[in-house]
């Protein structure tokens, strides 16, 4: 299977230099791919992507992709899954750039993807923990998956979170033109599309660890956004 890990980044420098030499060094018997999405970040994270990119070690498995729009996680997402699709790969992974999402997981996300259509890395399911976030930010994300699980009508625990695997055959039916989200609700709204779509869903129990350097790009505009667009989402893409 080839496999594409696409990890969106603006001002990510700090943890570039560590998240992607970790994701290369898993040992899988797939062929396994980096493309970072840039958002034109002005601390340099394009420049360090190159300098790694270039290193013996890499062996041409590092790309970027640098837009010139920020228009939201969903618009770097999309742009990735295009690149992804467009290249020949089977397997797209979502990863966060701020090494809360463990490298260490993808060998076993990349394996259940084998016998599922897409897989969630689920802090909300048993065997699941999230480490280093205060009563508040818990309180946000359980509150906004408890919230798009009533509204929506489907039994996924985790459909905020952001560490997911996404085999390249659900998007000839869950076309990326037709997604209506521009931050964290695209998260939801692929989720609950593919599983309308009837493909088939496997949350897989991950440790999620809050960030350690730079800032977090969550704010109360994006969750009262998605809260928003998870209502929209209901209205246009009615359960049969």
């Amino acid at each position: 299977m080839r496999v594409l890990v696409i990890i969106p980044t603006y001002n990510e420098r700090e943890n570039i230099g560590i998240i992607l030499p970790a994701v290369l060094a898993q040992k899988m018997s797939d062929e396994l791919a980096v493309l970072v999405v840039d958002d034109s970040s002005p601390d340099g994270t394009a420049d360090a992507v190159k300098e790694i990119a270039n290193r013996p070690e890499s062996s041409g498995r590092i790309s970027l992709l640098s837009r010139d729009v920020k228009d939201g996680l969903a618009g770097a997402y999309l742009a990735g899954f295009e690149w992804g699709i467009a290249h020949g790969y089977e397997l797209l992974i979502e990863m966060d750039a701020d090494l809360s999402h463990k490298p260490e997981a993808l060998p076993e996300m990349i394996e259940t993807a084998k016998k599922f259509d897409y897989v969630i890395g689920s802090r909300y399911v048993r065997g699941g923990q999230v480490v280093g976030w205060g009563p508040l930010r818990r309180f946000i994300s359980l509150g906004g998956s408890l919230f798009s699980r009533i509204v929506l009508g489907i039994g996924i625990h985790d459909l905020t979170g952001g560490f997911n695997a996404w085999n390249t055959r659900i998007f000839e039916k869950v076309p990326l033109s037709g997604v209506i989200s521009t931050g964290y609700c695209f998260q939801i709204e692929l989720k609950y599309r593919a599983l309308l779509a009837g493909f088939t869903c496997r949350e897989m129990p991950i440790v999620f660890e809050d960030r350690k350097y730079g800032e977090s790009k969550m704010s109360k505009e994006i969750f009262l956004e998605a809260v928003k667009n998870v209502i929209l989402l209901r209205k246009r893409v009615p359960r049969a």
